[in-house]
């Protein structure tokens, strides 16, 4: 049988954040289920471990029967999914890709066979303000704008609304935990902060190290003090 607590699945797996979170997952003896539409990122030597089960789809794509099937026995699901910054990318489709992906994982924890709350992980951006955070004038009409034109933003803003107003704290089958990076750079683990709120302005973002970002959702995954600190809330990280 499936050790639930020790198996993940990983939505945006090839991304920036999604591929070192697959290799920290791993190196804590995790069990890793990845579904992507490409293998390119991944190393033989990578696809080869025996903790790793590579489902090469769409997403999208999925029928429910099927990502019912690949959620079934996974106690941990995490989202790093994202749009590619490009033209086709930003404004063509789906644009409510993270949107249409947490509400469809969802939809299949919650028929699953085997019971019990599953952890969900959403990366989202600081960007996102969260409803009792301190917002600016300025910043409100900046995220306005943002909000009207650049279609990833609003979707980034409906996912994790949809799992602080639609599934709430209080669901019976999933938690859920919406992470907060700053301004995204790619380096290795290092010290970093988890706060509740943004303690500078859109205008004045700090560095979140992708790997840091990993390394605080397989905290979360593995440590329950972490995950009860953090579960229903939104939390910020970026660097020391």
């Amino acid at each position: 049988m499936t050790n639930l607590a020790k198996t993940v699945l990983v939505l945006g797996a090839t991304g920036n954040t999604g591929f070192p979170l697959v290799k920290q997952l791993l190196t804590r003896g995790y069990s890793v289920r990845v579904i992507v539409r490409s293998l390119d990122r991944f190393s033989q030597e990578l696809l080869k471990n025996p903790k790793l089960k590579v489902i090469n789809e769409n997403l999208l794509d999925l029928s429910h029967e099927q990502l019912l099937e690949t959620v079934n026995d996974c106690g941990n699901i995490v989202s790093c999914l994202g749009h590619t910054m490009s033209l086709r990318g930003i404004f063509g489709e789906p644009r409510a890709l993270v949107l249409e992906a947490v509400k469809r994982v969802c939809l299949a924890i919650k028929d699953a066979d085997i019971k019990g709350k599953k952890k969900f992980l959403l990366m989202n951006t600081v960007g996102n303000r969260n409803p009792g955070d301190n917002v600016t004038i300025s910043e409100k009409f900046i995220l306005f704008l943002l909000r009207c034109l650049i279609p990833p933003h609003y979707d980034n803003e409906a996912a994790a609304a949809y799992l602080r107003d639609e599934i709430s704290s209080e669901n019976e089958f999933v938690e859920w935990v919406v992470i907060r990076p700053d301004s995204l750079i790619n380096d290795e683990i290092s010290t970093y902060e988890v706060v509740s709120t943004p303690p500078r302005t859109i205008f004045n973002g700090l560095k979140t190290t992708r790997s840091n970002v990993a390394h605080f959702m397989c905290e979360c995954i593995e440590n329950p003090s972490t995950w009860n600190r953090w579960k229903g809330k939104m939390p910020v990280v970026f660097d020391k």
